[in-house]
């Protein structure tokens, strides 16, 4: 099981590919150690779409402070992919 715990890019390099591109690299280290499940934590005001454009999907949310807000707890396989390791 491969658990991201803390992943964060400072605003000026955002939406600039370079977070996309650590975590694919980090899931093919995963993957290499024999991971076959990856699984993260993230607010609603955080990156949840940020991880869904990278294939996490949802699985399960839970409401938190502030109001409003919710922990949202994401998944993803990660089968061997072809060449990506």
């Amino acid at each position: 099981m491969f658990f991201v715990d803390l992943f964060f890019l400072p605003p000026g390099l955002r939406g600039s590919g370079l977070g996309g591109e650590i975590l694919r690299q980090a899931e093919n280290e995963a993957r290499a150690r024999g991971c076959r499940a990856a699984v993260l934590c993230t607010i609603t005001f955080q990156a949840p779409g940020f991880y869904r454009k990278q294939g996490w999907g949802l699985l399960a949310e839970v409401p938190c402070d502030p109001p409003g807000a919710s922990r949202v707890f994401m998944t993803k396989e990660l089968a061997v992919e072809t060449g990506s390791v």
